[in-house]
């Protein structure tokens, strides 16, 4: 199983960036996805869920900001980041779930600038 982040990069506050997740080695369609993310010197923090059934949970501080998609035909999923923070600095890293396992992408750095 792989988990492929990419799209991570510096930006200004205030800016967007559109992270992407590619999967291969499962099936999909019946994995909860997510997205975490870990700022220096901070435990690692959950930051949305895309359940197989098509809900859509973000945590509150990213509430607004960023929306989380996922095209199960191409088995990849999305985190659109807009009015980005200094404080959204992070590695950010996408999870598929099938019970009873969990994968774990090699994350993708997201730096946003004052």
């Amino acid at each position: 199983v792989q988990l492929q982040a990419s799209g991570g990069g510096l930006v200004q506050a205030g800016g967007s960036l559109r992270l992407s997740c590619t999967a291969s080695g499962i099936i999909v369609s019946i994995a909860d996805m997510g997205w975490y993310r870990q700022a220096p010197g901070k435990e690692r923090e959950w930051v949305a869920t895309l359940a197989t059934g098509g809900r859509i949970s973000y945590t509150a501080s990213v509430k607004g900001r960023f929306t989380a998609s996922r095209d199960d035909a191409k088995a990849t999923m999305y985190l659109q980041m807009n009015s980005l923070k200094p404080e959204d600095t992070a590695v950010y890293y996408c999870t598929a779930r099938i019970w009873p396992s969990d994968y774990w992408g090699q994350g993708t750095q997201v730096t946003v600038s004052s």
